[in-house]
This record gives structure tokens, C-alpha cells and sequence, in this order.
């Protein structure tokens, strides 16, 4: 099996803001934490996104706190970073020709949130070829208030992206399912 890279998107800070509203999965830091142990472990490649927010009223400015890493998923020195202002890492960042250059056509996306930035993330990747896996406990979703007024829980958001990505642009595994296939 070719060895994927892990993809570290938006695991920041400001994604603690309570304004957010309800966030399912809160194991997805320390899913994410065990992750990066194993890949730093074997010495495999790790890639962390940094959401660098253009909106006013976001959390995610360069200038604020919020922009900052969270401690799980703070980058080594040695791990490559990219910085993004739109949802999919691959755009405007040079995050494909970073991993063409290296033959890495293997992601294994973590981070926040499901239904944004993982999720425009996964498909840009998968659009372009890579063979990607999205890893549903190591991610997560905020609550939010559809077109048609109706509330939709955390969970609900979480999974219904999940289930949109799945077979068509990534296999979802848990990290368990992950750490296993390292066994």
C-alpha cells in the first residue's frame, strides 16, 4: 500500500468560538493527535492547512488568536504548512504541485470542519486524481440552520457530508479502521 500522506486542515483555535453553535465529535483533536503520532512515527509525510479568514467578523484572521494551531495538531518545524482564505487547500495555495512533486496520489484528510473545509478539500483532491480518504472521527461539524429554516444538529450535518463524500470522492474510514491498516 502506498503510504498516504496525512492532510491537517484548519485545526485552529478560533473553531472553539462558542458563537459556533453545537460541534458533534468532540474526540476529534485527540483522533487527530493519535494520527500525527503515527505518521510522525514512521516518518510519514504530514501537511497542515492554516485557514487565514478574509471575513470580518471571523475568528480565523492571520491577526487574531483564533488563527492559531490548536496543540494537537500544531505543525513540527520540519512539516510543511499552507496557508488558504477559501475552503479547498488546493486553491491558490500550491498544495497539489507541493505533493506531485513528491508522487504522493495518497491523502488521509483530518481536521475542521466537515462540512467546509474537509469537505472542499476531498473533493478537490479527488478531482484531481488523488486517491483519498476522510476520516470520520477526526472530524468535525458544527450545527447550522438550513435554507428552509430547519435547525440540523451537528451529528446531522457531520454525517449527511460524509455520506455525499463517500464512494464518490473518498472512502471514510474511523482511526481506528486507519491505525489498523498500519498493523
Amino acid at each position: 500500500m502506498e503510504q498516504p500522506a496525512l492532510l491537517v486542515v484548519d485545526v485552529q483555535k478560533g473553531l472553539d468560538e462558542p458563537w459556533l453553535g453545537k460541534r458533534n465529535n468532540p474526540d476529534a483533536e485527540s483522533n487527530i493527535a493519535l494520527l500525527l503520532s503515527e505518521w510522525r512515527n514512521r516518518g510519514l509525510p504530514v501537511v497542515h492547512i492554516q485557514h487565514c479568514s478574509k471575513e470580518p467578523d471571523s475568528p480565523l484572521r492571520p491577526e487574531l488568536p483564533g488563527n492559531a494551531f490548536k496543540a494537537e495538531a500544531r505543525p513540527l518545524p520540519k512539516e510543511k504548512r499552507f496557508q488558504k482564505s477559501v475552503n479547498s487547500a488546493f486553491i491558490g495555495t500550491g498544495l497539489a504541485e507541493y505533493l506531485h512533486e513528491r508522487r504522493i496520489s495518497s491523502l488521509v484528510i483530518v481536521g475542521m470542519t466537515t462540512s467546509h473545509c474537509v469537505s472542499a478539500t476531498a473533493r478537490t483532491a479527488s478531482d484531481l486524481g488523488f486517491s483519498v480518504t476522510v476520516i470520520s472521527n477526526a472530524t468535525a461539524a458544527f450545527e447550522c440552520t438550513g435554507h428552509d429554516g430547519v435547525n440540523y444538529s451537528a451529528e446531522d450535518v457531520h454525517n449527511i457530508n460524509l455520506v455525499s463524500l463517500n464512494g464518490e470522492f473518498c472512502t471514510i474510514r474511523s482511526t481506528e479502521e486507519m491505525l489498523k491498516r498500519f498493523a
